[in-house]
């Protein structure tokens, strides 16, 4: 049905080859936007399924060494770098071994440069920069893509500025005001320990960076010292304090939950399940710093949904599975981006999007941020794979 719709078939391939709308974005993605662009009609997600693009017609990638000996082969690009990084990452180890510094405990190391260019083989190549976290120092390193370097770079800074700031971290080891109370509140779901590390790492990410720039001198660090160390109380207090708004509605919404009917079995294993996707091992960090503050209302909006179900059970269910439908999409789009190391912000803004529009049907007396309805997360949806 949908075939029929885009004939001739050659004019329409023509033309999305020279529309070339996404290039960046993997071939079936582009063609799902490009048609419904086109047709001015939603195109379902799963239009592509079972069906495969003929081994011939994909680029077959050989990576060979300096001596032009083949090391690996294949059609999948993102199971060829997953194979040889490590590789990659030990040939440009030694590309200047006086470059690699370990045992870092504090920036004496001069400038980190973004870029390093070096010539090997005959050919030119560009080196990253990197600081990586060792655990209790750090290592400057040369790795072979910007990203990997970002990502690692950032992980090394905060370990430099928890080291700089050791002295007042003490305070925190046990955490802060009324982490012992909601421990015990999440203990179900999360270990002490690991409830206690998580919501460390993600209060002094936020205290020690933030969103600052990375800093890239001796002297741009001591002045981030200066100021993680003025904004550490403050974002630990609330961090804390987060902490226990959470562990309240999640302790709230479980005892509702063991007080269900059993015909309600569907509902229940829905419910659990969202409040899992919400409150898990490792959430804290995980969520961004702005929506950990409407984590409560969320757990709250499934509480209400709960005790107003038995009035118009029709209407839930109805509701339920078109939410279902939206989120389905959202897993499998993460699960993609995941295999191909991708990550659209994009994506993210969707997923908190649902979780509102679950507070809107739900429990609209919670009120939401902003109007949230249907055909507003359809939109969000058609921009994120337009």
């Amino acid at each position: 049905a949908w075939r029929t719709r885009v004939i001739p078939l050659n004019e329409v391939v023509t033309a999305f080859l020279e529309a070339n709308p996404a290039p960046d974005m993997p071939l079936p993605e582009a063609l799902r936007a490009y048609l419904q662009q086109r047709l001015n009609t939603p195109v379902p997600s799963g239009i592509w399924d079972g069906t495969d693009v003929p081994a011939h017609l994909t680029v077959n990638v050989a990576v060979v060494d300096d001596a032009g000996a083949e090391l690996a082969s294949g059609r999948e690009l993102t199971a060829l770098r997953a194979q040889l990084g490590d590789a990659a990452q030990l040939s440009f180890a030694s590309v200047d071994p006086a470059f690699e510094r370990k045992g870092l405990r504090q920036w004496d190391f001069g400038d980190l440069p973004e870029t390093l260019t070096f010539t090997r083989a005959g050919q030119r190549l560009t080196g990253y920069p990197a600081l990586v976290d060792d655990g209790d120092a750090v290592t400057l390193a040369l790795l072979d893509t910007a990203p990997a370097a970002a990502a690692s770079t950032r992980e090394g800074v905060l370990r430099l500025l928890r080291i700089a700031l050791r002295d007042v971290l003490v305070r925190y080891a046990k955490g802060g005001s009324g982490f012992v109370q909601a421990a015990l509140q999440l203990k179900a779901a999360i270990g002490t320990d690991r409830l206690l590390a998580d919501v460390l790492e993600a209060a002094l990410a936020r205290a020690f960076l933030a969103d600052d720039p990375l800093p890239r001198s001796e002297r741009a660090f001591a002045e981030q010292v200066k100021r993680a160390r003025t904004r550490l109380p403050a974002v630990m207090d609330g961090a804390f304090r987060l902490l226990v708004a959470i562990a309240g509605e999640y302790q709230a919404l479980s005892q509702r939950l063991g007080g269900m009917p059993g015909a309600w079995a569907r509902l229940a294993a829905e419910i659990r399940a969202q409040r899992e996707a919400l409150v898990h091992p490792g959430f804290f960090e995980a969520t961004p710093w702005d929506q950990l503050q409407h984590l409560p209302r969320y757990l709250q909006a499934l509480d209400r949904r709960v005790a107003k179900y038995a009035e118009r059970p029709d209407r839930d269910a109805r509701h339920a599975e078109q939410v279902a439908e939206l989120w389905r999409r959202y897993r499998e789009r993460e699960a993609r981006d995941g295999q191909a190391g991708a990550a659209d912000p994009r994506l993210a803004d969707f997923r908190w999007l649902v979780e509102e529009l679950r507070v809107s049907l739900f429990a609209q007396e919670l009120k939401t941020p902003s109007p949230v309805s249907f055909k507003r997360v359809e939109r969000a949806w058609s921009d994120l794979v337009r």
